[in-house]
């Protein structure tokens, strides 16, 4: 059982309405970012460890990935690309996919995708999310030129150039990938009225974060 840091948890003691326990987003450790900090993440930053490492805000965290899991509820499944370039994103995107119905690529993107019709692999949609916005920018660049909307996953040393929503979180590690894909498939579905309660969702955190 992990032990709660006052000097972490403090502020985000006060917050309501988390999308799962503190002890959770601790565990995976989705607030520890990089020892660099990009000027435009410096705002999700808690505080900077004794060992350099940047700690994100759990709450802003937490209101981002609200944020992001309404927006993109508005959108349905096939109108939605998910682009994930880390090996440490695959599982979590593929089974994010899954069970929602959204186009995802995991993997080197191929230009092209969601520009050129003449390819098989064409798919047009309406947004992307991108796990990071630096191993995923062919896919960034593509959106760009089709005029979609671009959401990411962001750690403290990325820039925010071209992604229209930023959710700040520790983008790297496979369990906090994991976390935050079983997330957004839980309250995408219950968004979208796909279901009722997580009691429905046909998935469990391990699903998601088990090696391929």
């Amino acid at each position: 059982m992990i032990t709660k840091q006052p000097e972490i948890i403090d502020e985000e003691q006060k917050a309501e309405n988390l999308l799962v326990p503190l002890d959770q987003y601790l565990k995976v450790g989705l607030h520890i970012g990089t020892k660099y900090k990009s000027k435009y993440m410096e705002q999700f930053i808690y505080k900077t460890r004794p060992d350099g490492l940047a700690v994100l805000n759990v709450q802003k965290i937490n209101d981002r990935i609200s944020v992001a899991t309404k927006f993109l509820s508005r959108f349905k499944p096939e109108e939605i690309m998910i682009a994930c370039r880390r090996e440490n994103g695959y599982r979590p995107s593929r089974m994010c996919a899954k069970l929602t119905g959204m186009n995802v690529y995991a993997g080197r993107y191929p230009p092209g995708i969601l520009t050129n019709p003449s390819l098989d692999s064409f798919k047009e949609v309406k947004v992307l999310l991108v796990s990071d916005p630096w191993p995923d920018k062919n896919a960034i660049k593509d959106a760009i030129k089709a005029g979609i909307p671009i959401v990411a996953l962001c750690d403290t040393n990325n820039e925010s150039n071209n992604v229209d929503l930023v959710i700040p979180c520790n983008n790297k590690g496979r369990k906090s990938l994991a976390l935050f894909f079983y997330i957004l498939a839980r309250d995408y579905l219950k968004l979208r009225g796909d279901i009722k309660d997580d009691s429905e969702f046909k998935a469990n955190f391990e699903e998601f974060s088990s090696e391929e």
